[in-house]
């Protein structure tokens, strides 16, 4: 199997390359610079070259916070590429395999969200990526959507940030606030990636993936800071203490389609991985 991946140098994309490639899958990934999605001309001549049998669209406008003031840009990117995207899957006869996220839902339920539950996004960037989810299903048929959540990982020369990251910076700080009333699950790039692979012996459809388990973000932080045996000055606050552009939904703990890792044991493989990265650079 031949595969095109777009968005390849962001931090899922970095993990999800080299995965494929050891699955025996001839993976073609390809960075925002060097196929545009939301040029479709380009995209399309890009793959029709290729052939490829599978497609996976990784490649999205993810600053939630910016997509309030900037609609018109994660619209271009979220709806009007993934809308591009899915016409040229279908024109090549290729399987689509699409990334979404767990901000398509209002985080108004109590229990996990079902991949068919009804959908409610509350900020522009879970609006944007509802009407991608909506321009695949209305321009191919072989298509998997797949939502995940809270992102962390890129252990292949990502350089961007994430939560582990952003809360490693912070340790030396006299205080560090982490807010407590937003549940949901983390998911490390190694583990979806892993998950997207299963997919592709499931039928078409929409699917969660994420890290089994859910916490708040300051118990995903409290977890960070204890497995690095690192003493810091954690305090758990509220969302209205933190106030950001966009709205957050309080509860957005999607249930898993297949079975994963809990994200306590994934997080511990993460940062255990990156210490050894780190030592074996020092070394040499």
């Amino acid at each position: 199997m031949k595969a095109v991946v777009t968005g390849a140098k962001g931090m899922l994309g970095q993990d999800l390359c080299p995965i494929f490639e050891d699955a025996g899958i001839f993976t073609k990934g390809f960075g925002s610079k060097e196929l545009d999605i939301t040029d479709y001309d380009s995209a399309r001549q890009i793959i029709k070259q290729i052939n490829p049998q599978l497609i996976v669209n990784l490649a999205a406008y993810t600053n939630v916070d910016k997509a309030e003031e900037d609609y018109d840009k994660a619209l271009r990117v979220n709806f009007e590429g993934a809308k591009n995207i899915a016409k040229i899957s279908k024109e090549t006869g290729a399987i689509l395999m699409h990334i979404s996220t767990d901000y398509v839902f209002d985080g108004t339920k109590n229990s996990p969200y079902l991949p068919n539950d009804k959908t409610n996004p509350i900020n522009n960037y879970g609006l944007s990526k509802l009407k991608g989810e909506e321009a695949v299903r209305a321009n191919t048929d072989k298509f998997y959507i797949v939502r995940t959540s809270w992102l962390y990982g890129g252990l292949n020369g990502f350089t961007g940030s994430h939560f582990v990251k952003t809360m490693l910076s912070l340790k030396d700080k006299e205080e560090i606030k982490v807010v407590n009333d937003q549940t949901g699950s983390p998911t490390y790039t190694v583990d979806l990636a892993l998950g997207i692979l299963r997919l592709l012996n499931k039928p078409f459809g929409i699917y969660h993936i994420t890290g089994e388990g859910e916490t708040t973000w300051y118990n995903f932080a409290k977890e960070i800071f204890d497995i690095e045996k690192l003493n810091v000055n954690l305090k758990p606050c509220t969302t209205k203490d933190f106030p950001r552009p966009a709205k957050r939904p309080a509860y957005s703990v999607l249930e898993n389609s297949i079975q994963t890792r809990h994200w306590k044991d994934a997080l511990k493989d993460y940062l255990n991985y990156t210490k050894s990265l780190n030592n074996s650079d020092e070394e040499s």
